[in-house]
């Protein structure tokens, strides 16, 4: 069994996801390559495999709808299996991890001869992914943002209804300045008809008054 150890390419995970690329190796037929990763507990892992079979008729590596990969995902302190699943040629697999530590995930494919001269060649990506959501503490967040929600509507009724008000006062107030302008123009009125009315019993009075003196 020859093992690769992921875990010194990687950095610590904490909270962020960590991809692994273009990883690619050679695989013969009953032959099982493990790597070994370092997971937090309840950490999601996602896995793409890609295997091409040689074919000597053309000389390259190509697809077999004949081969199967076999993943084999164990806790190596414990040595519980994770998981243990068979796929095509071209497949995924996820697994959560129940405890932080050393995984080992082994990958075999489907031939069983021992004088087998098969050679795969194998892509693999694995994506080490945050650790599972915390239900009870989605539930709390989630009625924190209805408590919010709420008073965010009670804070709009509130701003309504002042807005309503205020409109009220200002109808109240165009009302009452319109019945002042108004009673203003009707008093200067009066007052221009007061004064016309003065000057012209003035005058008359003044006409009289020269008209007697000659």
């Amino acid at each position: 069994m020859f093992a690769f150890r992921l875990s010194v390419l990687l950095p610590s995970f904490f909270l962020l996801i960590t991809t692994v690329n273009a990883l690619h190796f050679y695989l013969d037929a009953n032959e099982k390559r493990c790597f070994v990763e370092e997971l937090p507990s309840d950490t999601v892992v996602e896995g793409h495999y890609r295997a091409l079979e040689w074919t000597d008729s053309t000389q390259q590596y190509t697809l077999n709808e004949e081969l199967g990969i076999i993943v084999e995902v164990e806790e190596m302190e414990t040595s519980h299996v994770v998981t243990k699943t068979r796929g095509p040629s071209d497949g995924r697999f996820t697994f959560t991890s129940h405890e932080s530590g050393d995984h080992s995930i082994c990958i075999s494919t489907n031939y069983t001869s021992w004088w087998s001269s098969t050679h795969i060649k194998l892509y693999l990506d694995i994506v080490v992914g945050t650790t599972k959501p915390d239900i009870e503490s989605d539930r709390t967040h989630i009625g924190e943002l209805s408590s919010k929600l709420r008073d965010l509507n009670q804070k709009l009724e509130d701003v309504r209804r002042e807005q309503q008000y205020q409109r009220e006062r200002e109808a109240d107030f165009r009302n009452l300045s319109e019945n002042t302008n108004s009673k203003a123009v009707w008093y200067s009125v009066l007052q221009i008809g007061v004064l016309i009315a003065t000057c012209t019993w003035q005058l008359r009075h003044l006409k009289r008054f020269f008209a007697d003196k000659r």
